[in-house]
């Protein structure tokens, strides 16, 4: 957590950023890509042998779609959500994987964290909700993480209330 916003120079109750979680390393990755085009070579030449070379097409389309797979999946972890709360500003910036940026502020006396819950999962979604307007918080999240997420942005908005007005 950051401690001031360096635009407004206010003292920040809570900054947090919101990244999807991504268990495969690029390392990882390469590694498996190399695993997984060692045993596409080793069928691929058994068919060959065989007489049936039709299936080695179909071994190297299989690694085709691997690698797209991923790189779609590692292309989606770009997004991220950096939300910053002062005394007098909420200001939620979600950055889409093509790294298109979209600011919304909110008030945070009005400000309140909209939580949906299921009995066998946990928290499912999570909203900031403020005069009619929602804006959905931390999707790519897993729900321990939402819960999580959700416990300490809570105590945040009520710290902030609580604080008496600066005049």
């Amino acid at each position: 957590m950051d401690s001031a916003n360096p635009e407004h120079g206010e003292a920040a109750v809570f900054a947090t950023v919101l990244r999807p979680y991504r268990s495969l390393s690029p390392t990882g990755f390469g590694l498996l890509m190399l695993a997984l085009l060692a045993c596409s070579f080793t069928v691929s030449l058994a068919f060959w042998l065989m007489g049936a070379w039709p299936i080695v097409g179909f071994c190297g389309l299989d690694i085709a779609l691997v690698q797209l797979a991923f790189r779609l999946n590692y292309r989606a972890a770009r997004a991220a959500e950096e939300i910053h709360l002062t005394r007098d500003r909420l200001s939620v910036r979600q950055i889409r994987p093509n790294g298109r940026a979209v600011e919304t502020d909110f008030n945070p006396y009005w400000a309140r964290l909209e939580i949906d819950r299921h009995p066998e999962i946990g928290v499912t979604r999570l909203r900031i909700a403020s005069h009619g307007n929602r804006l959905v918080v931390g999707s790519f999240l897993g729900p321990w993480e939402r819960e999580k997420f959700a416990d300490a942005f809570s105590a945040a908005l009520a710290k902030v209330r609580a604080a008496p007005a600066i005049s």
